[in-house]
C-alpha cells in the first residue's frame, strides 16, 4: 500500500480531511487550539489526566460547540499505588525551597482524579476516539467503549508494547519515539530511560510488526517530519510541540518563546517534574535537580505533588526556572501561525514532497 492509500484511508475511517493529529497533552489542551485543528480537517485532542470527570464532559462540550465532531481523549492508565519514603520526600521538599515555596509535608499526598470515574466521562462525551497512555485499558473498559462505537488509540514506545495492545483490541497503534516533549508512554517506569527508541526506528518495527494502522509521533514539527514518518509506513502524524507555538495554544508566552529557540540538545528526559520521565527544556531548576548530589526524585505522582507549589508560583510569577516546560527534540521548529493555517501548510507541503 502506498503512502496515499495509508493516509486516505486512515482519514475516511475516522472521518479526517488530512492525516494530522494533535497530540494529547495534559496542562495543554486549550479547546481552542483541537476546534482550530479539527476544522482545519485533522484530528484534536486533549490530555484529560489531570481533569475531573465534570471538566471532561466540559471540555468535550465546548470544542463541539466551536467546530465538528473530530476530537480524541486521552487518559493515563494508572501505576500501582508508589511506595513512599518520608526521609526520601524531606529531602526532595528541602531541595525545592531553593526554588519555590516552602513545601507542606501534605503535598506529596495529591493524587490524579479517580480513573474510573474518569473512563465513565470519556463515554459519556461520546468521542469518537479514545487514547490510552502508559498502559493498555482494562479489557472491560474495551468492551464498552467498542460497544459505544469508539476507537481505542494505544500509546506505545516499544516493539512489545505495540504487539500487546494489538492482542488486547487497539484499533490504532501511536508509535512515540524518545524525541517526544512531555511524558515517556512507557507502560513500565522503569522502562522510559532504559528504552529510548527514537522514532524513526520504532516506527518501521512497529508497522512491520502489526495489522492496524500506526500513527507517528515524537520529533515531528515540519512538514519533513510528516512526509519522512509516511514514507515509514505511518498512515497519520501525531503533533505535539509543533503546535504549542500557535496562539490557541494558551501556553505561558515564556514557555512559548523557549521552545522557539530550543535545540535538541537543550532538551533532557528526567524524572524532576511529576517522578515519571518526561522530556522538558533544561532550565536550572532542571540542570541542579540531575547533578549527582541532588536527593532521588520521588515516586509518580509523589513527585509531581511536590513540585507544585514550585510549578504554579513559576507560572504565576513568571519564571521559566521553576516552570514545567515540556518540549521536544524538534522544538525550534515550532511555528507560531495559526493552528488551522499550520494545520493545512504542514499537509500541503508534505504533499509536494512525497512522491
Amino acid at each position: 500500500m502506498t503512502w496515499r492509500q495509508r493516509s486516505r484511508h486512515f482519514c475516511n475511517r475516522f472521518g479526517l480531511a488530512l492525516p494530522i493529529l494533535l497530540a494529547p497533552m495534559a496542562g495543554a489542551s486549550s479547546p481552542r487550539l483541537s476546534a482550530a485543528v479539527a476544522n482545519a480537517g485533522g484530528l484534536g485532542a486533549c490530555g484529560a489526566l489531570l481533569m475531573k470527570p465534570e471538566e471532561i464532559r466540559q471540555w468535550a462540550d465546548t470544542v463541539r460547540s466551536q467546530s465538528c465532531n473530530q476530537f480524541m481523549l486521552n487518559l493515563w492508565v494508572p501505576d500501582p499505588a508508589p511506595q513512599r519514603d518520608a526521609k526520601q520526600e524531606a529531602a526532595v521538599r528541602r531541595f525545592l525551597e531553593r526554588f519555590g515555596p516552602p513545601v507542606p509535608a501534605s503535598a506529596g499526598d495529591a493524587t490524579p482524579p479517580d480513573f474510573d470515574a474518569q473512563c465513565r466521562a470519556l463515554l459519556d462525551t461520546g468521542a469518537p476516539i479514545l487514547s490510552s497512555v502508559m498502559g493498555l485499558f482494562p479489557s472491560s473498559f474495551v468492551q464498552e467503549l467498542k460497544r459505544a462505537g469508539a476507537a481505542w488509540f494505544a500509546v506505545v514506545s516499544t516493539l512489545a508494547e505495540a504487539r500487546a495492545a494489538e492482542a488486547a483490541g487497539a484499533d490504532v497503534i501511536v508509535a512515540q519515539g524518545s524525541e517526544a516533549g512531555g511524558h515517556r508512554a512507557a507502560f513500565d517506569p522503569a522502562d522510559a530511560e532504559r528504552k529510548m527508541i527514537g522514532l524513526f526506528s520504532l516506527l518501521p518495527a512497529l508497522v512491520d510488526a502489526v495489522s492496524v494502522p500506526v500513527v507517528a509521533t515524537g520529533g515531528i514539527a515540519d512538514a519533513r517530519g510528516v512526509a519522512a514518518a509516511l514514507t515509514l509506513g505511518a498512515s497519520a502524524v501525531q503533533i505535539g510541540t509543533g503546535f504549542l507555538r500557535c496562539p490557541e495554544a494558551e501556553i505561558h508566552p515564556l514557555w512559548a518563546d523557549a521552545i522557539s529557540h530550543a535545540s535538541p540538545d537543550d532538551t533532557v528526559v528526567s524524572r524532576v517534574f511529576s517522578g515519571r520521565p518526561g522530556r522538558s527544556i533544561v532550565t536550572n531548576y532542571v540542570r541542579e535537580a540531575l547533578r549527582p548530589d541532588a536527593p532521588e526524585p520521588a515516586p509518580y505522582p509523589v513527585q509531581r505533588g511536590l513540585t507544585a507549589g514550585m510549578r504554579s508560583a513559576g507560572t504565576s510569577d513568571g519564571n521559566l526556572g521553576q516552570m514545567q516546560a515540556w518540549a521536544g527534540q524538534s522544538a525550534a521548529l515550532a511555528s507560531a501561525e495559526p493552528a488551522g493555517e499550520l494545520t493545512r501548510r504542514l499537509w500541503a507541503e508534505a504533499q509536494e514532497l512525497l512522491p
